[in-house]
């Protein structure tokens, strides 16, 4: 029986193929919506989660300034107490399941060789800053160990500055300015890319205590510490707070683990794709009163067919099956057409673009098939019901 259904539903959408175009075009643009947009917000966070988690799940951030106490964001604007050297120190004596504790500062300066420049990023840290940092030296060696308090006219550079400033030269051992500050070139690192929204490839790194003489700061910009294995995260994060709190006589620094991070993400771009099904699911709904509305219009038109059909015996589950079958059969197709251009818009989007690794959820595409397979049987059910009750006499009586 239901193939009958079927080999006729598909001879009555085959006789009227503009119509049925329109109608599967409608369904398979909802569905390549779905597809996408979900395949961009999961491509989205698993691209985040990749970044904190390339430098290792074990790293935590100390900042100073505290929400309650500055009414803004951590590190933003005034902060009672500067994050300094000496809260460093603190901090190396007294937490002992920390592998590394590096010092921060940034600033943009430009850097230059003769007659090339370029801006930069200008990173003060300390010679752990390359473990805690996942990074590696291409060429010469990192900071030098000593006194993070003393510094030194020395400096690390990206791949990328150094090409642009020794072009087919060696840079190992050229001397450099970094705005008014002459240094010369000890290590060039190896080329990474983009690391936390920072590329490390366009960066100069210099000792921590010559980048605040640098930019006249007096404050980190965060401290890292790196705890020898997950677990300790947030024994360390109520370490490092009650310490600074002791020295500071508040509290007035912001802890934030890498843990704590990727989670707060997570759930943001999870949220995100969504409210992007949501949309979809909106478009998918529009296709679906398009796919009602052609089914009514073909049965105002088929209706001494239906007649014709009722006279030879078949009964009202009959006209109903069909119909239905018909309305199902539209979705479906526009499903699967919908289904394959999303793939193939969401493959095109990762060869162009390969650095995020979108890919929709296995539950997307169910969810999306099975939602206009749905809708599609739900917004058939009204012409289907039409067609069923019409009188068969007075159908026939319509030629």
């Amino acid at each position: 029986m239901l193939l009958d259904f079927i080999h006729f539903a598909w001879s009555a959408l085959s006789g009227h193929r503009l119509r049925t175009t329109l109608s599967v075009l409608g369904v398979a643009v909802g569905i390549a919506a779905v597809v996408a947009l979900t395949a961009l917000g999961e491509g989205a966070r698993q691209y985040v989660i990749q970044e904190f988690t390339s430098i290792g799940s074990n790293l935590l951030s100390v900042l100073p300034g505290k929400t309650e106490t500055t009414g803004a964001m951590p590190g933003m604007g005034g902060v009672p107490n500067d994050l300094t050297l000496q809260d460093l120190l603190a901090l190396r004596r007294h937490i002992h399941s920390a592998q590394y504790i590096v010092p921060v500062s940034m600033g943009t300066e430009t850097v230059s060789h003769g007659e090339r420049r370029r801006q930069v990023a200008v990173i003060g840290s300390s010679p752990e800053f390359l473990q805690a940092r996942e990074l590696r030296v291409a060429q010469g060696h990192f900071l030098p160990a000593s006194d993070v308090e003393r510094g030194a006219p020395v400096a690390v550079i990206g791949q990328t500055v150094a090409r642009e400033l020794f072009p087919g030269q060696q840079a190992l051992g050229q001397v450099i300015r970094i705005g008014e500050w002459r240094m010369r070139v000890i290590g060039v690192l190896a080329e990474i890319g983009t690391q936390l929204g920072v590329k490390m490839d366009e960066v100069v790194i210099v000792p921590v205590a010559t980048g605040m003489k640098m930019f006249n700061r007096s404050s980190l910009f965060r401290i890292l510490v790196k705890v020898r294995s997950p677990k300790d995260l947030d024994s360390a994060c109520d370490q490092v707070i009650a310490i600074l709190t002791e020295r500071h006589d508040e509290e007035d620094v912001t802890c934030i683990t890498q843990k704590a991070v990727i989670s707060t993400f997570s759930s943001i771009l999870q949220t995100l794709t969504w409210v992007l099904v949501a949309i979809g699911a909106i478009s998918l709904t529009v296709a679906g009163i398009g796919v009602m509305n052609v089914m009514l219009v073909t049965v105002a038109e088929r209706t001494e067919e239906i007649g014709l059909l009722r006279a030879l015996g078949a009964t009202r589950g009959n006209i109903l099956g069909v119909f239905l079958v018909e309305a199902v059969m539209l979705a479906g197709i526009g499903g699967i057409i919908g289904l394959l251009v999303g793939l193939g818009g969401v493959h095109l989007l990762t060869w162009w673009y390969p650095a995020v690794p979108a890919s929709p959820p296995i539950w997307a595409i169910v969810a999306a098939l099975g939602l206009a397979m749905i809708l599609g049987g739900t917004f058939g059910v009204v012409p289907a019901r039409r067609a069923a009750k019409l009188d068969p006499i007075m159908a026939l009586q319509r030629r």
